[in-house]
């Protein structure tokens, strides 16, 4: 195996995204597809282009309740036929004649606009207009919202519930979309246990491996929780070498860093290769991003807030890029700070943050103490706010920007 090329000075975030994208595209290859059913499709990428297979609507229909008419001077008009949703009428429409229709019905032939209801009176068989009404009024047209063969998803588009909608009703039961990314995950310390254990002396409970698992759930991943590992090289290295066999992704929290008991750094570096390590990052610095074999590896710091961030930063855009789609940076939203940031020059922060909209402006207010053990700051937060490396302490009333979180976790 290459020896691993470790920079002895920290990474800017950017130019460690970048290299782990170019990292990305230099081992990538074909990945293989599968069709599914468009009910089972949510959050996966299509792999080839999707086109509607019917105009969309499939025929002429009133968009409102109403009466359909040929749009000229008459005013008043004698009811004919009527037309519901679902059962159209044949009977046509000529100068002095109407159909009673109603929204989503099929235009009756020979008319060209719909009086609304309430734009008239009716007595009997008689409806009179009170409105003037104009050619095309009121009328949704065959293929208003897509034509036959109009492309509704290209290749590497990610399939939302919004989307899959929309295929539904152009007719569509499967789609053929990127098999998932195969991501193994296990953490490691002696001081871990899994909740609901009695906690022996020095003992906390592992809340990563919940995390990460919860968090890949959004993504098109398959996720393979490999447990918890004790601080031991043996365990890590065998587990590290199966892994790497039956994944593409490896994610490991703990152990990357410098301490006596953090060995998975070291075990890769025999096993593989590590392209960066430690970033100019908080929290996250002790990052560690490499390859074993033809899966990409993650050394993920052990604090669980630090766990959190560099998944939402740079796993889940490898994720997103080994699974088909590009990868897109999160918007960053302007607001202003309310409460102070304590920061000093040289790694950029991502603060957890609370954004709301007070007196018609974006206001963000830091979530308390920000240190890395404290998820109790995530609970609450709905942002991260971006202290650029830079800055100094920040004072109420800075204009900042922020990352929006959804509720899932993830990054906007």
């Amino acid at each position: 195996m290459a020896k691993s090329i470790v920079m002895s000075e920290m990474l800017n975030v950017d130019l460690a995204l970048g290299k782990l994208i170019a990292l990305i595209r230099e081992n990538a290859g074909d990945i293989d597809r599968e069709r599914i059913p468009i009910g089972d499709a949510s959050g996966r990428i299509t792999a080839e282009t999707v086109s509607a297979g019917i105009d969309l609507p499939p025929f002429d229909a009133s968009s409102m309740d109403g009466y359909a008419v040929i749009a000229d001077e008459i005013e008043t008009y004698r009811v004919t036929a009527e037309a519901r949703a679902g059962h159209p009428s044949n009977t046509r429409v000529v100068p002095g004649t109407t159909t009673r229709v109603f929204t989503g019905s099929q235009m009756p032939p020979g008319a060209n606009a719909v009086v609304l209801q309430e734009d008239g009176t009716r007595d009997g068989d008689t409806f009179t207009r009170t409105a003037p009404v104009e050619s095309g009024e009121n009328v949704r047209y065959r293929g208003n919202d897509v034509n036959k063969g109009e492309s509704i998803a290209t290749i590497g588009t990610r399939l939302t519930p919004l989307r899959l909608a929309w295929f539904a009703a152009c007719g569509i039961e499967t789609v053929v979309v990127h098999k998932k990314v195969r991501v193994g995950i296990f953490s490691t310390g002696d001081e871990l246990a899994d909740a609901g254990a009695q906690l022996a002396p020095g003992q906390i409970y592992d809340s990563n491996r919940f995390a990460l698992n919860a968090l890949m759930a959004h993504q098109a991943a398959v996720v393979t929780d490999l447990g918890r590992l004790p601080d031991d090289p043996s365990p890590i290295r065998a587990t590290l070498e199966q892994a790497a066999r039956d994944h593409d992704v490896i994610v490991t929290s703990g152990g990357v860093s410098v301490g006596d008991a953090d060995y998975v750094r070291g075990v890769v570096e025999a096993l593989g290769r590590l392209d960066f390590w430690r970033v100019a990052l908080k929290p996250g610095k002790p990052l560690a991003v490499g390859r074993i074999e033809d899966a990409l590896f993650f050394g993920l710091p052990g604090n669980p807030v630090s766990t959190i961030v560099t998944y939402l930063l740079f796993v889940a855009p490898a994720i997103d890029a080994l699974s088909g789609t590009e990868p897109t940076a999160p918007i960053p939203v302007p607001a202003n700070l309310d409460g102070p940031i304590a920061h000093k020059p040289g790694r950029r922060e991502y603060v957890r943050g609370q954004l709301t909209h007070r007196n018609s402006a974006l206001t963000v207010t830091p979530t308390g103490d920000q240190s890395s053990n404290r998820l109790s700051t995530f609970a609450g937060a709905n942002c991260l706010v971006i202290v650029p490396e830079q800055a100094g302490d920040l004072e109420p009333g800075t204009a900042v920007d922020v990352l929006l979180l959804t509720d899932q976790g993830a990054l906007l």
